[in-house]
């Protein structure tokens, strides 16, 4: 796991500033911070920063082939890359080292640009090719490792794995997008393509950049995810090749020459990896758990049941409930405004881990693969009524009842029918994107000032999904949201999440259940193996029942949150009430002060719940303050 930068002339071969090109991998370090390396030539510059986990004696980069004339600089792990050593010795071409690495350059001379085809991991890369004078970059298929880049008037091309790179030259705008705020305020994240920065932009899980020097920038997809339905399916032996392939993810991810271990959160993902793990490995594996004091967000004796059944070495640190010191922290850490609050206790349990190991394998994606989250039930439970209603029907009744209806955040869960209201009378991809919205239209839009809506030009942040909508295969409503999730909230959200926290620690972090053939394979069961009646992830839980109890299988899902409500209204009230209301925000034209005053009284006093409104505000005003020093 590492870091890269790159400076790249697409119009000719002006020398390189090597002083901008150091800052870019310096400001990058806690990438990579066993070692660093550039190469640098007429009008190209390649600059890595390595955090060594295989082949440690000889792994540096960049990296060149046999006549130096294709370069390499690359973040990431390509888990099948000792079969690709044995097809490309095959093939002629001679390999100096043994690290993954290595397979990238001689895959390019073989293959171009579907080198990426072959590649099973994750990455980040980009190849310098001399005699084709052609840059090329690629992400891997779902968006594990990041990679962003810039394109100045000059023609000037600068790439990163973190903004805070490419803004290590001065001349990068600092601009917002408007329209990235609002896509913001909406998911929480700014989603790909977008930052931001109107002048920087990420380039998309599954994608590649090609430049050749001259000529104009080419972005094109290389991969998507089908979810075409397995017609031949068979219950019980479809289990018995969901454990089989999980193991064959597991197994590949435990090469390393450095310390390994995984996160144990004693929830469902997290104990199926540690499972798997156990049975593969002759050592106790190493487990990291964070505990709360607070009872509603702790799961550590789930946790604590998972590692005595698994004899694993089990490290576990308490985080107090009020941990809120990191906000200033996470602003450096995401680059850009983050509301996902989680990232608290992410940050936490990466801080942990890097304690004891390099390299922690984690559970994330069982939710996506298998429709874990709550909101699935609830979406498909709303989408039922909307099949037996015309739109023409619904869109009136239910619009009328959602406007009248109080929003009762005080209230037991069952008078709480605002929100369903509203959404039964939107389409499926409009009603998923009031389920995912941290902010409803009804109260994000409002606090934009008249100037910014007319910056806005009519756009709205639910036009993300339509566009992925529009090219998805899906055939069923489940199967929909779930491809829209893989292309925002994975990426976006959760991925960003676990990367940036790890990676400030210097920690590598990988993800069995996101290998992306068990990801294809996954999306091919029926909806109803995936959501049975009102339980997400059946068939996961059902094929895990020889591997795990019952009571770690089926208890309720807990989330990994902290009290961020109860903050507002105590310990960080006048700080919120200072960064909402003060100058920052309220003379940088976006919002309208009167509906920012609102939100504050209204959550302060306790007869609204704003917290993630209010979380998003924060974490922007501390962004924006950061990005103008």
């Amino acid at each position: 796991m590492c870091g890269i930068a790159g400076i790249f002339d697409t119009r000719g071969e002006r020398p390189v500033d090597r002083e901008l090109l150091k800052r870019m991998s310096d400001r990058i370090f806690h990438r990579g911070p066993d070692e660093g390396g550039e190469h640098v030539e007429p009008g190209v510059g390649l600059g890595h920063r390595r955090l060594s986990i295989i082949d440690l004696s000889s792994g540096q980069q960049p990296v060149a082939n046999e006549d130096g004339t294709v370069i390499t600089t690359y973040n990431g792990e390509i888990y099948n890359f000792r079969e690709l050593v044995t097809e490309l010795k095959s093939r002629g071409h001679q390999f100096r080292t043994h690290c993954d690495t290595e397979v990238i350059v001689h895959a390019w001379e073989e293959w171009g640009e579907s080198c990426v085809t072959r590649f099973n991991g994750m990455f980040a890369f980009a190849v310098w090719d001399r005699r084709a004078q052609t840059l090329f970059l690629a992400r891997d298929r779902l968006g594990k490792k990041p990679l962003h880049y810039h394109l100045a008037a000059d023609g000037l091309l600068l790439f990163g794995s973190e903004i805070k790179a490419i803004l290590c030259d001065p001349h990068v705008s600092r601009t917002l997008d408007p329209r990235a705020i609002e896509d913001y305020f909406a998911y929480g994240y700014v989603p790909d393509p977008r930052t931001i920065l109107s002048e920087v932009h990420k380039l998309p899980p599954a994608h590649t950049l090609t430049v050749k020097r001259g000529g104009p920038i080419q972005v094109k997809r290389y991969w998507d995810l089908s979810f075409a339905t397995d017609t031949k399916f068979q219950p019980q032996a479809a289990q018995e090749e969901l454990v089989a392939r999980l193991r064959r993810a597991v197994e590949i991810r435990l090469m390393s020459e450095v310390p390994l271990g995984a996160f144990l959160s004693g929830g469902v993902d997290s104990s199926a990896v540690v499972a798997m793990m156990a049975g593969l490995s002759a050592d106790p594996v190493n487990t990291c758990s964070i505990s709360f004091r607070d009872p509603r967000f702790n799961e550590s004796e789930f946790a604590a049941e998972v590692a005595q059944q698994y004899h694993t070495r089990h490290y576990v640190e308490e985080v107090e409930s009020d941990d809120f010191d990191l906000i200033d922290k996470l602003v450096d850490v995401y680059d850009e405004p983050f509301a996902d609050s989680s990232a608290i206790p992410t940050y936490r349990v990466c801080e942990l881990a890097r304690k004891h190991v390099t390299v922690a394998l984690s559970g994330d994606g069982g939710d996506e693969d298998f429709a874990g989250y709550r909101r699935y039930r609830w979406f498909m439970n709303e989408e039922r009524l909307r099949q037996r209603l015309p739109l023409g029907l619904r869109r009136p009744l239910f619009g009328l009842l959602g406007r009248l209806y109080p929003k009762l955040d005080w209230a037991p869960r069952f008078l709480r029918a605002k929100t369903t209201f509203e959404a039964l009378a939107l389409d499926a991809v409009d009603g998923y994107f009031h389920a995912v919205s941290i902010v409803p239209d009804r109260v994000r839009l409002p606090l934009y000032s008249a100037q910014f809506q007319k910056e806005l030009q009519g756009y709205r942040a639910v036009e993300v999904l339509r566009g992925h909508a529009a090219r998805s295969d899906a055939r069923d409503a489940l199967s929909l949201v779930q491809y829209l999730d893989f292309n925002t909230y994975l990426p976006g959200d959760i991925l960003t999440k676990v990367d940036r926290a790890a990676m400030a620690h210097s920690l590598e972090v990988r993800v069995p259940l996101l290998d992306y053939t068990f990801v294809e394979w996954a999306a091919r069961l029926p909806p109803a193996q995936k959501l049975a009646g009102q339980m997400g992830k059946a068939i996961f839980k059902r094929s895990l029942e020889p591997h795990l109890s019952e009571r770690i299988l089926y208890r309720e899902k807990m989330g990994f949150a902290v009290p961020i409500a109860a903050w507002f209204r105590g310990p960080l009230r006048e700080r919120v009430r200072s960064a909402v209301l003060g100058s920052g925000l309220g003379d940088s034209g976006i919002f309208d002060r009167a509906a920012l005053t609102a939100v504050v009284d209204a959550h302060e006093s306790g007869r609204r719940d704003y917290s993630p409104l209010l979380w998003a505000l924060l974490m922007f005003e501390g962004f924006t303050r950061q990005v103008q020093r």
